[in-house]
């Protein structure tokens, strides 16, 4: 059975809620669309019901605003529940659907559990785990579709946190240059008016400070922190290490 697929993206950036990927790793997406690379970002959940939020068609016409701004070619909010996300199959099917679909060569997603945020965010790590490797399993068209197997060639996690510098321990880490973008990322955050409103304006100076903070520690103006399973290499350690 053949199914007709849209182009595919290069990357896809999976968060809990619309605005995690904006607040962790906004400005890594806005470069590489700079870049040229096709960027998408997949909600698992609308984030509603939220106080500040009057119903759900405002907080995504305000994740469309924030895509928009960033420049990422799609985004799309799935149909899991928030508050009430978990790894489930269900939901590990219908991300791996995505994959598929949409065949990206990497996949961002949560690096775990933020202590006194949503627990939502642990279970959007752990689908997105499962899903990756659920996206290249075969023999078991009918559970997806009928769209093809396909293999992520890597997987990247982003730290959801602003006030948190120490993570885990035993996986590889890498700052993007964020210097140019570092812009576009608070622009896209500030989308949410109805969940960053004036009196949470501190959440911007804490975005912005843990930006320069990475990225001073790499070389750069700003930056943002990725976590990876696999050791990273360089063939050209001169280009690396004064890079």
């Amino acid at each position: 059975m053949s199914v007709d697929l849209p182009e595919p993206l290069d990357l896809i950036a999976v968060g809990a809620h619309p605005d995690d990927v904006e607040i962790a790793c906004g400005g890594t997406l806005a470069r590489l669309v700079q870049q040229g690379y096709r960027v998408g970002i997949v909600d698992l959940t609308d984030g509603e019901p939220t106080p500040g939020s009057p119903n759900p068609e405002v907080r995504l016409e305000e994740a469309r605003r924030a895509a928009e701004i960033l420049g990422v070619q799609v985004r799309e909010t799935l149909k899991l529940t928030n508050r009430r996300l978990f790894d489930d199959y269900e939901g590990r099917v219908e991300l791996a659907k995505v994959f598929r679909r949409y065949r990206p060569q990497v996949v961002m997603g949560i690096a775990g559990k933020t202590p006194l945020a949503s627990p939502d965010h642990l279970q959007a790590a752990n689908l997105t785990d499962a899903a990756v490797f659920y996206s290249r399993l075969s023999k078991w068209d009918d559970q997806f579709d009928h769209l093809p197997v396909h293999s992520i060639s890597r997987q990247v996690w982003y730290p959801l946190a602003l006030r948190a510098t120490n993570f885990s321990e035993g996986e590889s880490r890498f700052v993007a240059d964020i210097s140019e973008t570092l812009s576009l990322k608070l622009e896209s955050i500030r989308a949410y008016q109805t969940q960053f409103p004036p009196e949470k304006e501190s959440v911007f100076t804490m975005v912005e400070g843990m930006a320069l903070h990475v990225g001073a520690c790499a070389g750069f103006r700003a930056g943002e922190l990725f976590l990876t399973p696999r050791v990273i290499g360089a063939s050209d350690l001169m280009q690396t290490v004064l890079g």
